[in-house]
């Protein structure tokens, strides 16, 4: 045990001696990026191979979640070298405590978007997080659940975004083919991978969908929203209401209005 607490030592000393050179060509670096430093190179590369233990000693505990480790070391490496950059000796802790949650941050950040079944930008992606747990939160303060306007404010943004939010929500991690939709008792279950090739009985209104989605472009958001709650999500007036803290007839006025404006443009 003493050998190993001494072989730790020595690492960390050596450590903070590359550290106090490479902070030296990290200055004449910043200050002329565009002119290549080998020294600074080189420091760089010490300081990520020292540390690729510790990168993968985190990556490790990741890996159970179907994404193969060297992934995950190289996403975990991008973590390592955000904290090399960063890292400053003044701060007083070592600087593996430092990279630590850096790494981490990185690795999660990968899975989060991994798990987005569209490009969404990653403003929305983290807005979207940052509502559900608001949501869940004030639920348990409110007893119910919270309207468009309370997120609002609890999260300072616009009632525009909370809900753009929420409807990118549905992006989110698509279901596998081999997820079982069906299987009663003993019969066998069926998955989505046995229904593809089978003849959509919806492809003939392709057509109308089609002019449907031209239609709604001239749609305000709100009115988006009104119109995909109450007509494809089959919830009445006063609930549509409740959520965006508005009157019943408010909403009725709205929806009336986008009806019109989807009226015209059909017509065309």
């Amino acid at each position: 045990m003493p050998q190993r607490s001494q072989e730790v030592r020595s690492n960390r000393e050596r450590t903070r001696l590359i550290f106090a050179r490479f902070a030296k060509t990290r200055q004449r670096h910043d200050a002329a990026p565009d002119r290549p430093d080998p020294l600074y190179e080189e420091l760089r590369n010490d300081l990520v191979v020292a540390h690729l233990n510790l990168v993968r000693f985190l990556a490790l505990k990741f890996s159970n979640r179907g994404e193969p480790l060297d992934d995950l070391v190289q996403v975990g490496t991008v973590g390592l070298l955000k904290a090399i950059d960063r890292f400053e000796l003044d701060r007083g802790v070592e600087f593996t405590t430092y990279a630590t949650p850096t790494i981490v941050g990185e690795i999660k950040r990968y899975f989060r978007d991994k798990g987005w079944a569209v490009k969404v930008p990653r403003r929305l992606q983290e807005l979207n997080l940052a509502v559900n747990r608001a949501s869940e939160k004030l639920a348990v303060q409110l007893g119910r659940s919270p309207t468009v306007a309370e997120l609002s404010q609890h999260l300072d943004a616009s009632e525009e975004e909370i809900l753009e939010a929420q409807e990118l929500g549905q992006a989110y991690n698509l279901l596998s083919l081999d997820s079982e939709i069906s299987g009663d008792g003993d019969r066998r279950s069926q998955t989505l991978a046995d229904t593809v090739g089978m003849t959509d009985s919806g492809l003939e209104l392709l057509e109308d969908r089609a002019n449907l989605e031209r239609a709604f472009t001239v749609l305000s958001g709100r009115e988006r929203v009104i119109i995909y709650l109450r007509f494809f999500e089959s919830i009445s007036q006063t609930e549509i209401a409740q959520r965006l803290n508005v009157s019943q007839m408010h909403v009725s006025r709205l929806q009336a209005k986008a009806l019109d404006k989807l009226r015209a443009v059909l017509k065309e």
